[in-house]
């Protein structure tokens, strides 16, 4: 018989100041898709370091009433629901349960996970997916990235790139440009001031009447291979195992900017390049990737909500291109002996239902693609629902049992949260 002690959180609000508060007698619940729930007991995990609170602005608890079995609601006005945005590496099993009240504003751009408080620990439904620590700065002092964005500009002072991310290391604190200010694992390089997609959690771009602001500036400018070259000469001199990544949350779709990209890759590694140079991509012109794959692109990260076409362009809202286009590109990317990554944008009750694991599973079969980075989709959940509404993702089997099935099914097939080293992998050489 276990004698494991089981986890029984209770719920957690907050009073309009901020202030957070345990429920003395209502217990946590979560959301996956349209139902409530308690957690399950291997979804629970201590709140990882670096996670961030969030008040959710109209927004009342709820939680469960062990006595009556009831969902109970926290209905004042200066009471709010509360949610978790995981550090990186960890993937949300659920999503925070609340009721919106009228008037409620639609929420950021960011993933609202479930949360509660048990024995002096907060604790949340999540995964810790990858135990790369990458873009984990609490141990940093500020001051040394500030330095760091410093010498990069005073080494290259004309690079107009550098000046655009050092600008998003220290105005918005992206992971990805702070590492290349600290001169270690992998440099952004973006690229492309346009896109083929639409996509509704766009971060760089949202219309006026989307109800909430992109969280970060598109790139306004096309860089030089020039420029580009620079970079990644200079990261490759302060990292051991260097990672180059085009496509990044500041810019458009890279493949737009496909020819760029392989002049620069080429003049890279003919001047002694190596690492693993990657591009995040939308996947959605697979003409381009036997071009970049030739200059020594080695890896594509795919973009990815869904497998199943409808359900698919109901969010990406492609512009030229469909999803029969991203499965060209995985085959061709594949073909021309690259590493093949998803970016799985995961919402729990509708990634992991049966209907979504099933068009996933086969395209994995199909392409033998190498490797799926367990994102979170970023974006209120209740729009969530609502662009997804009527559409059947099946019964929901969890997180766990959703990469478990995955990896029985393809045993060759990898997960993680971030790009992996390849080392110098010669994709032309297949």
């Amino acid at each position: 018989m276990s004698t494991t002690k089981r986890i029984e959180p209770y719920l957690v609000f907050a009073d309009a100041a901020g202030n957070i508060y345990d429920h003395p007698e209502l217990l946590m619940l979560c959301r996956r898709g349209n139902e409530l729930a308690l957690p399950r007991p291997d979804e629970l995990m201590p709140l990882p370091e670096g996670s961030e609170f969030f008040l959710l602005p109209g927004r009342s608890a709820l939680g469960l009433d062990p006595e009556t079995g009831q969902v109970e609601e926290l209905g004042e006005t200066d009471e709010l629901a509360v949610a978790v945005f995981a550090s990186p590496a960890h993937t949300l099993s659920a999503t925070a349960a609340y009721k919106t009240r009228p008037g409620a504003p639609v929420l950021p751009l960011f993933a609202y996970g479930a949360l509660g408080f048990y024995e002096g620990r907060f604790y949340v439904c999540a995964k810790r997916v990858d135990p790369d620590h990458r873009q984990e700065f609490g141990h940093i002092p500020c001051e040394r990235i500030e330095s760091g964005a410093r010498k990069l500009l005073a080494e290259l002072p004309g690079n107009r790139l550098v000046r655009h991310l050092t600008s998003c290391a220290l105005t918005y604190g992206c992971p990805a440009a702070r590492n290349l200010a600290l001169g270690r694992f992998e440099a952004p390089l973006p690229t492309a001031r346009t896109c083929n997609a639409r996509c509704v959690g766009c971060i760089s771009l949202q219309p006026e009447d989307s109800g909430f602001p992109s969280t970060q500036n598109r790139i306004t400018f096309k860089p030089t291979h020039k420029e580009l070259v620079e970079i990644m000469l200079r990261h490759q001199g302060k990292e051991k195992r260097p990672i180059f990544s085009f496509g990044q949350g500041c810019e458009g779709e890279p493949l737009t900017e496909a020819a760029l990209i392989a002049s620069a890759v080429s003049r890279f590694r003919k001047a002694g390049g190596r690492g693993t140079v990657n591009v995040n991509s939308n996947a959605s012109l697979p003409g381009t990737l036997p071009e970049l794959a030739a200059a020594g692109v080695n890896s594509i990260r795919v973009s990815l909500n869904s497998a199943r076409k409808a359900t698919y362009e109901a969010y990406y809202r492609p512009n030229g291109y469909d999803f029969e286009d991203v499965r060209g590109s995985i085959l061709a990317a594949k073909g021309a002996g690259m590493f093949v990554s998803l970016n799985l944008l995961f919402f729990p009750g509708m990634t992991d239902g049966e209907n979504e694991w099933e068009a996933l599973n086969a395209l994995v079969a199909e392409t033998r693609l190498d490797f799926i980075q367990m994102r979170n989709l970023n974006l209120d959940p209740e729009l969530v629902l609502r662009l997804m509404a009527g559409v059947d993702f099946g019964p929901c089997m969890g997180l766990a049992n959703f990469m478990k099935r995955l990896r029985k099914n393809n045993p060759w097939l990898g997960f993680g949260y971030f790009n992996p080293y390849l080392g110098d992998r010669d994709a032309s050489a297949g």
